[in-house]
């Protein structure tokens, strides 16, 4: 059996494009924690965890649906769902394509910009996976500007100038969580007016609505703004995102995408989300989401074992802690499931808390405090037998 399988990888990785056999997939928080929907008893075992590691909004929606016409392909760009984005972002509709989530987006800008083996997109690490995943799936080449205490190298990107046809800045940042100063995305913008694509991906923008750079579509035709309904709308498993530019762009970008991207319930929930009754639900969401984030971030300066909390204008915190893994690792036996963002560039023992339901944050924190209790109960009897030994 272990011969047979052998000799099947052989043959896949012969034919396989070669960056694609050592390339590690964007581990995305399903990945890493998979999903149990296995029914123990009475109760879904997915329900027994508390999901705090993939900034989803607690789900609190109750949309209608309805079953006609699912014997049909859906229109390509579903009119009712672009009017109501349109009447949400008050942007016409021909500055709108709605994708399969923002990360359909990301792949179609690539896809429509970039040459394969030829051209290069440029990120600002620490930032969103998904960027780099989709040029190597593609074969564009990555530049990459580190962030300088979490904002933009400026003097760095445009010495990159020629590099790149695709700049991507995460604004709010994720998993830093803080916004892009606007005078930087403008100095990149203009900087990069002939040169470049300038995609600003707005995922959280909801929860700091006031720094959307929406209204500059108009100014730069090189923009590029993407949007979802994952985070604020607590719409994640629905799939449904937003790329939002000029009509020449979303032209382009059309040429690309899959010939029926949004399926007809997709439309129909969305479009229910934006209307004017469930946008009020929406921000009151966002409402609530912030009070609690500023309650753990207090909670989070206030505990000895932290070391640096992130600044944070998403529904998510990042914060330093020499204890990573103590607490990583116990919140999971505990099924509380949180993000280890170590790995990632400058964020050495760093984790990343979605701020959920107050229940859950409660839920979370002291669990955490539990675990740190203990941890210093075990350590002061390790140090007094110690002591004991020694005299």
């Amino acid at each position: 059996m272990t011969t047979t399988t052998n000799i099947k990888q052989s043959l896949i990785n012969k034919l396989a494009r070669e960056e694609l056999i050592d390339m590690i997939p964007y581990q995305s928080a399903r990945r890493l924690q998979k999903t149990d929907n296995t029914v123990t008893g009475q109760t879904n075992n997915f329900n027994r965890k508390i999901w705090l590691n993939a900034n989803e909004a607690p789900g609190d929606g109750n949309y209608q649906l309805s079953a006609e016409c699912i014997n049909r392909y859906p229109d390509f760009q579903p009119e009712n769902l672009l009017k109501a984005y349109s009447d949400y972002c008050k942007l016409p509709v021909e500055y709108i394509l709605a994708t399969r989530g923002a990360d359909e987006g990301i792949e179609l800008i690539i896809r429509t910009f970039c040459k394969a083996y030829q051209d290069s997109i440029l990120i600002c690490p620490p930032t969103y996976g998904m960027y780099a995943i989709s040029a190597e799936n593609h074969g564009a080449g990555i530049v990459k500007v580190p962030l300088v205490d979490k904002i933009l190298d400026i003097e760095e990107i445009i010495a990159q100038k020629g590099t790149a046809k695709v700049i991507f800045l995460c604004s709010p940042g994720n998993p830093t969580g803080n916004l892009l100063p606007q005078t930087q995305i403008k100095a990149v913008l203009d900087e990069f007016v002939d040169d470049a694509i300038v995609v600003v991906d707005e995922a959280y923008i909801e929860f700091c609505s006031e720094n959307t750079v929406t209204s500059w579509l108009a100014r730069y035709p090189n923009l590029i703004v993407l949007r979802t309904l994952s985070k604020a709308f607590a719409l994640a498993g629905l799939r449904c995102g937003f790329a939002l530019a000029s009509p020449e762009i979303i032209t382009m970008l059309s040429k690309v995408i899959a010939p029926y991207p949004i399926s007809a319930p997709v439309a129909q929930i969305a479009s229910q989300a934006l209307a004017s009754n469930n946008l009020s639900q929406m921000t009151a969401r966002v409402s609530e989401t912030n009070a609690l984030k500023q309650l753990f971030v207090e909670w989070l300066e206030q505990q000895a074992w932290c070391n640096e909390v992130y600044p944070s204008d998403a529904n998510f915190v990042l914060f330093n802690t020499p204890y990573k893994a103590l607490l990583f690792n116990g919140l999971k036996q505990q099924n509380i499931l949180i993000r280890d963002q170590s790995k990632q560039l400058s964020l050495v023992n760093c984790l990343r808390v979605s701020i959920g339901s107050k229940q859950e944050l409660d839920s979370a924190m002291k669990a955490i405090n539990d675990i740190i209790n203990d941890n210093q109960a075990s350590e002061s009897l390790n140090n007094n037998a110690s002591a004991n030994q020694g005299s």
